[in-house]
């Protein structure tokens, strides 16, 4: 016979299970906005289970708040439990109490079974728990932004403006909560004793219209001091003016901190926002509110009844579920990556929000770039790397355009993407590839480029037919439009890049053979005091790699100028780097140039096509400088603003160069590391070195 508990497990485990995919049962009272358990889980039953149902309940149970604050600590070491709870200053102390610590930590007990650590946020209350002692002591993540993306929330007409304006009140409402007096910057004891509150409200015009303004509150614990307060809300800033660009609503957490912001007056009535998530109804059924008055035949019919009912109904919503679900993924995956490239924009290279705009002026439709490279058909396919393949395509404009289509199984590939995308905003030069857009859609990661109609430079060097195009005035021409996209790249760019793949595939031909360096998928970012750093994972193409960079993971600008030495010394003599092993008495093309230069027959390098036609005095200055970038001493290669300097003024002397180095080179026939592919470490690093390391339309 099915009886009352059935029926009450039952709905109970179906109005959880419909809460954990997806929270359609909230009510908008308790205002639930994120949560995260940490930690690790511990083993149901033990004495941490004990300790942490004794500490919920004396939280949830306790009127004492020194402002806004509650602190508590039950049993010892190692079952040590912490536990804390910080409310909303413009919330008062029994509403607080009744409408959100208390089911708050029942709710998380439910989110976060067996869990170490866990912390949850409401609108007006934080509440957190762990294996360790925090009170007192400012932390920042984990973080979330929770932005709901509707028609309301990004209906702006000048989003820039907006998040200047957003940015300037974190700023304002910083300086006010953490302006306090009486502070007590000691240890204090207990629920936040001798503390005062860091919270602050206001408000800040984002337009001329006095109607367009933007309301804010933030708040830190009562327990930090203010300095440390400060901290966290930098934190928050960042925040703000990345994850909330151009969006009317949003909420930003962080432990110790908390921003909340809106296009409409909140503060002074406490209504749910248009971001919340509110938290689930988590009233179990009780059998006491039903009476059962048939017979037993008649219960046992009804209660099929209902079983079925029950069951269907659980099917028809399960469906409805993971078709919002599957949705919402789409969105969530995206706007990770939008997050993330936003984030790191800001952390590295964002001197102000114009950046942001640009970025986000670059995405193009999915649509679209299928559309123009005819669905990626194989007849619009120009090549294919470790990173994934290049089509040629055509925009609705008739603008060519050449998309590479990131791999979704390559290791590296969202991490060219975001190196790719980032660099766009900040670098633009006539000798550097320009990147028109990007474009993301689930594991779709795009990149579109300005189409190249004489595809790289090795598809003529390298051809035996196709080098006769290229005589001697127009290599000299491609040497020096390469050397100023590298002296752009190290000195004169708002950024220092270190390119770290520079080879003749990566650099690109217009219809003028006027050189463009491409594939930044490697490249690396210095600040402009930074000379040297260092990685574990050697990334590159074996050849082209400084010897100090293969063999013990050291990068930097001369990492650069030793790829161009070898650059240089292929383009005039036609042939590649590993292409002299079956050649008696010489490994590859330095040891071959370096022979010749000793031997004073350095002439002797020059592609055979060339020598009815060139001019002697700057090949032989070409071979010259190309001997001093590959110089194995990273100290005795030139800059790239010398080897420019040494290339366009004759009288400027140049020192004699030492030998180039002696180590492994790939054979011609197998297979070399690059588009990412990672060097043995046991074989090549020889010590320890440290590693260094957008929301679709």
């Amino acid at each position: 016979m099915l009886g009352r508990n059935f029926f009450h497990d039952l709905l109970s485990f179906f109005c959880f299970s419909i809460h954990l995919f997806g929270g359609l049962l909230r009510t908008a009272e308790s205002a639930y906005l994120y949560h995260y358990c940490l930690g690790g889980n511990y083993v149901p039953t033990t004495t941490y289970q004990t300790n942490l149902n004794s500490l919920l309940f004396t939280l949830s149970s306790s009127i004492t708040i020194n402002n806004g604050y509650n602190n508590a600590t039950v049993g010892e070491t190692p079952d040590t439990v912490y536990g804390s709870y910080q409310c909303r200053k413009n919330i008062d102390t029994n509403t607080c109490q009744q409408s959100c610590v208390r089911p708050g930590f029942n709710e998380l007990a439910l989110l976060c079974p067996n869990s170490y650590e866990a912390i949850i946020w409401y609108h007006r209350c934080t509440l957190r728990y762990a294996n360790r002692s925090f009170f007192e002591i400012m932390e920042d993540e984990p973080s979330y932004t929770l932005i709901v993306n509707n028609e309301l929330n990004n209906n702006l007409s000048n989003p820039h403006q907006f998040t200047k304006a957003l940015v300037g009140l974190v700023e304002d409402l910083s300086r006010k909560a953490t302006l306090v007096t009486g502070h007590d910057s000691g240890s204090g004891s207990g629920a936040g004793a001798g503390r005062t509150w860091l919270f602050a409200t206001g408000k800040r015009n984002f337009s001329a219209s006095d109607g367009d303004k933007i309301y804010g509150l933030i708040q830190c614990d009562s327990v930090i001091t203010p300095k440390s307060c400060r901290t966290c809300l930098e934190k928050i800033k960042v925040d703000a003016g990345v994850d909330c660009y151009g969006k009317r609503n949003g909420e930003i957490m962080r432990p110790s901190c908390y921003l909340r912001y809106q296009s409409d007056d909140f503060i002074h009535i406490d209504v749910p926002s248009t971001t919340e998530k509110p938290a689930p109804s988590l009233t179990p059924y009780s059998s006491n509110n039903t009476t059962m008055t048939k017979p037993a035949k008649r219960k046992i019919k009804t209660s099929s009844m209902i079983t079925i009912a029950i069951v269907i109904s659980v099917v028809v919503i399960a469906i409805i579920m993971t078709t919002i679900i599957r949705m919402q993924l789409t969105t969530a995956t995206n706007g990770h990556y939008l997050i993330c490239l936003r984030r790191w924009i800001a952390e590295n290279i964002m001197d102000d929000v114009d950046d942001m705009a640009t970025a986000e002026s670059l995405q193009f439709n999915f649509t679209t770039i299928k559309a123009a490279t005819n669905n990626f058909s194989e007849a619009n396919k120009l090549g294919q790397g470790g990173f994934g393949s290049v089509y040629k395509g055509a925009l609705p404009s008739g603008q060519e355009i050449a998309v590479k289509r990131l791999s979704s199984s390559s290791g590296q590939g969202e991490e060219e993407f975001k190196n790719e995308v980032l660099l766009v905003v900040k670098l633009q030069h006539r000798n550097l590839v320009r990147l028109l857009g990007f474009c993301l859609q689930l594991e779709e990661k795009l990149l579109i480029y300005e189409f190249m109609p004489n595809a790289s430079l090795d598809q003529f060097i390298f051809d035996p037919v196709k080098r006769k195009r290229l005589d001697w005035e127009r290599r000299y021409k491609i040497i020096e439009g390469i050397s100023r996209g590298l002296l752009y790249l190290h000195e004169d760019s708002r950024l220092r890049i270190i390119h770290r793949d520079l080879k003749p595939s990566n650099v690109l031909l217009d219809a003028d053979m006027e050189p463009k360096i491409a594939d930044f998928g490697m490249a690396r970012m210095f600040k402009f005091d930074q000379l040297q750093a260092s990685t574990k994972r050697i990334m590159g193409t074996y050849g082209y790699m400084a010897p100090e960079y293969a063999m013990r993971g050291h990068f930097s600008v001369k990492s650069d100028v030793f790829s161009f030495g070898v650059l240089v010394l292929e383009i005039l003599s036609g042939k590649r780097i590993n292409s002299f092993h079956e050649s008696k008495g010489v490994d590859d093309l330095l040891t071959y140039a370096w022979a010749l230069w000793k031997k004073g027959t350095a002439l002797e390098l020059l592609d055979p096509t060339l020598k009815e036609n060139h001019s002697r005095g700057e090949v032989m200055r070409c071979i010259h400088i190309a001997l001093l970038c590959v110089q194995e001493d990273m100290a005795d290669r030139p800059t790239m603003a010398a080897i420019i300097q040494k290339l366009t003024n004759f009288s400027v002397s140049l020192q004699l160069p030492t030998s180039p180095p002696t180590y492994f080179v790939k054979k011609k026939g197998e297979t070399s590391t690059s588009f990412g592919d990672t060097v043995d470490e046991e074989q090549y690093t020889v010590n320890d070195a440290s590693i260094t390391q957008l929301h679709p339309r």
